[in-house]
């Protein structure tokens, strides 16, 4: 609609086009400079979808046993196929996303918070760095796999335990890279000038030591997340993680690897859906350290 001023006809209002151009912009240079970090949360959300709606997208209850449908090939009734019990093997993976994405997320967390806790400590009081980095050099010197397998063999089969038991290992990674970088903020001028200045060492710690550790520990949580996915199907695989009652990955793979042969099915599924997992998570963190580190996003 036009306005008439003094006589001249004004131009019409037109809609505001430029800021959706401009957004599509920024959407496709983003895209461009980090693929990795489209395709890997794209793959990783379509993960967490299946987690979260898997009552809704499962066909049939995971623990209903059938065994007049027992071992059936994957058809139009059975997209997966049926264990030797008659279970449908499409809604327990489905359900097995479920542990996985859980126990991940969740060991990522406990141990990005209690290891970035010790490694702030560590870096900045030195009275305690002695005495933290000897422990944390102790659970390091143990693989992993063999602490997990040692804690799970002290208490019974449950998801809380395996989260605790796989959390534990990783700590002294976590602890040990954010302490290296609290070393170096230590010796800049604004930290430096804090402490001139009389700031007290827990403002000091939450101003300024703890928002520069989190490009570092971000990149690091996704590598423990994708670490504890594999070591959960481990566990669970040699019947030392999650009780067979509750549907995963490695409890899947488990239950059909004496079936391989004639059956591959009960297992093949199953792992690829793992290694999907696992390689969105790999790929969100290989974007995020690109783009984080002012090193390399400079070159893109």
């Amino acid at each position: 609609m036009s306005i008439t001023l003094g006589g001249v006809a004004a131009a019409p209002d037109l809609p505001d086009v430029l800021p959706p151009r401009r957004e599509r912009g920024r959407i496709m240079r983003f895209t461009v400079r980090h693929p990795t970090i489209v395709a890997g949360g794209l793959l990783l959300g379509i993960m967490v979808f299946i987690a979260v709606f898997a009552p809704w997208l499962g066909t049939r209850d995971p623990e209903a046993i059938s065994p007049i449908y027992r071992l059936r090939d994957p058809q139009a009734a059975y997209w997966f196929g049926t264990d030797m019990l008659g279970r449908d093997v499409y809604s327990r993976v489905l359900y097995g996303s479920r542990v996985s994405l859980g126990v991940g997320f969740s060991v990522a967390v406990l141990a990005s918070v209690i290891g970035m806790a010790i490694g702030v400590v560590s870096g900045f009081v030195r009275w305690l760095d002695m005495l933290l980095m000897r422990v944390m050099d102790g659970l390091m010197s143990i693989p992993g796999i063999l602490l997990a397998i040692a804690l799970m063999a002290l208490t019974r089969g449950s998801v809380s335990n395996v989260v605790v038991a796989i959390t534990i290992p990783q700590v002294p990674q976590v602890a040990r890279l954010v302490r290296g970088v609290v070393l170096t903020l230590r010796e800049q001028p604004f930290v430096e000038a804090a402490v001139a200045s009389g700031t007290r060492l827990p403002k000091i710690l939450i101003k300024h030591i703890v928002p520069n550790t989190t490009a570092a520990l971000t990149v690091q949580a996704t590598y423990i997340c994708a670490s504890a996915m594999v070591i959960e199907a481990i566990l669970s695989f040699i019947g030392a993680g999650t009780p067979p009652t509750i549907p995963s990955w490695g409890n899947i793979m488990a239950e059909g690897r004496a079936l391989w042969q004639i059956k591959p099915y009960i297992v093949f599924f199953p792992a690829v859906f793992l290694s999907i997992t696992v390689l969105a998570v790999n790929l969100l963190g290989d974007g995020l350290r690109d783009a984080l580190d002012p090193r390399l996003a400079k070159r893109l």
